[in-house]
């Protein structure tokens, strides 16, 4: 039988949130037909057991950030020489392995079309092409007018399917964004529900996401170090900040025993044991929140774009999560602390809210149906 091939890309535009939903959908794949040749395409430049270490190609293209206007830049070389060499290698990393599917994360044709070559011979080769896109991308409007561009008008006629990984009762793609194709939505991506812990009642854990724009809730969480509820604080701030170095010398006078705790994977288990949890509102840490049992304290990032804002009132009507602005009080949020922190039992399942987006997409992905997926699932277990 032949093996199957397939290529995930991302822009990785900020964070590491792209390629590390890419990562477990290929980790989900690798379960559902365990010799799949796999390559994940990516601009982040730093080195992750979860990437680097889990069996799959990693083919590396010049990075681009999103500055605060908005605009993409590459921190070593001028953005249309990095677009340039971004196309060359996604296309020749087509035109070798020849895949049976590739899956872009987010931007159809990547940031400024520099994937549309490498699709073209991807259709060319019979290769099925998927877009994937996170259960909330932006403020409607925002989102319509990219829609309405010549990138997805172009994409329409290359791309096969729409995976939302979410749900239509949380953003309704094709009602608020005008999507042009109509998706499939396969549920949240993640690891799924994570077994129920020892929990730490007076543990405060403080995510900062990729660090690069985490200082607002680090000033947050060591406000809330003061809290008699909170007699130990632990703050994950991310590759992309200043470090531990950014909790020197800004404790609070009767602040509770604070460390800086480094996390190579998901945040999860860590989450599972906190008696509290305050981080932004990422796709990713988000969803390892609700894995963990926890309802979280969201104080979103509100640009370059609205999409955390959104999810965090979304999240919290569904009764979910707890929305706090980045300046709130500690008096604001101490209240918040002293209410239970962890979600019922069946609070997601009320909610409408799977965390099995991976295996239901990869069944997609792979061209199974979930009877097939269920029996190779189950000889590979």
């Amino acid at each position: 039988m032949p093996i199957s091939r397939y290529v995930f890309a991302s822009h990785d535009g900020y964070g590491l949130g792209h390629v590390r939903r890419n990562a477990r959908l290929a980790t989900a794949l690798r379960r559902l037909d365990p010799s799949a040749d796999i390559a994940i395409v990516t601009g982040v430049e730093s080195t992750h057991a979860w990437l680097d270490d889990a069996g799959f190609e990693v083919v590396r293209v010049p990075s681009l950030v999103k500055d605060a206007s908005g605009d993409y830049r590459n921190p070593t070389t001028d953005t249309v020489a990095a677009l340039a060499e971004r196309e060359s290698v996604f296309a020749q990393t087509i035109r070798r392995l020849e895949p049976d599917a590739v899956v872009i994360d987010r931007h159809p044709l990547g940031i400024a079309g520099e994937l549309r070559t490498g699709l073209v011979a991807a259709r060319r080769l019979g290769a099925q092409i998927i877009v994937g896109l996170r259960d909330v991308i932006d403020e409607p409007a925002v989102v319509r007018r990219e829609v309405a561009g010549p990138n997805w008008s172009e994409a329409s006629s290359l791309v096969d399917r729409v995976l939302v990984y979410g749900a239509r009762h949380v953003c309704d793609h094709e009602r608020e964004y005008g999507l042009p194709l109509t998706p499939t939505y396969c549920g949240w991506v993640s690891d799924g529900p994570v077994p129920a812990q020892a929990v730490d009642p007076g543990l405060l854990v403080v995510t900062a996401g990729g660090g690069a724009d985490g200082a607002d809730v680090v000033t947050l969480g060591l406000a809330l170090t003061t809290h008699p509820a909170v007699t130990r604080a632990q703050f994950v701030l991310g590759p992309a900040s200043a470090g531990p170095r950014c909790l020197d010398d800004r404790l609070p006078p009767g602040a509770c025993e604070v460390e800086s705790v480094t996390v190579t994977g998901d945040c999860v288990d860590l989450y599972a044991r906190a008696g509290a949890v305050v981080q932004m509102a990422g796709y990713n840490s988000t969803v390892e929140a609700l894995a963990a049992g926890v309802r979280p304290i969201l104080a979103p990032r509100r640009s370059p774009r609205r999409e955390q804002a959104i999810r965090s009132t979304r999240l919290s009507s569904l009764g979910l999560a707890d929305v706090v602005d980045a300046d709130a009080t500690p008096a604001e949020i101490g209240w918040l602390l002293d209410r239970p922190r962890r979600l019922s039992e069946y609070a997601l399942t009320e909610a409408g809210v799977g965390l099995d987006g991976a295996d239901r997409a990869a069944e997609i992905i792979a061209g199974r149906t979930s009877s097939q997926a269920a029996r190779l699932r189950a000889v590979s277990a």
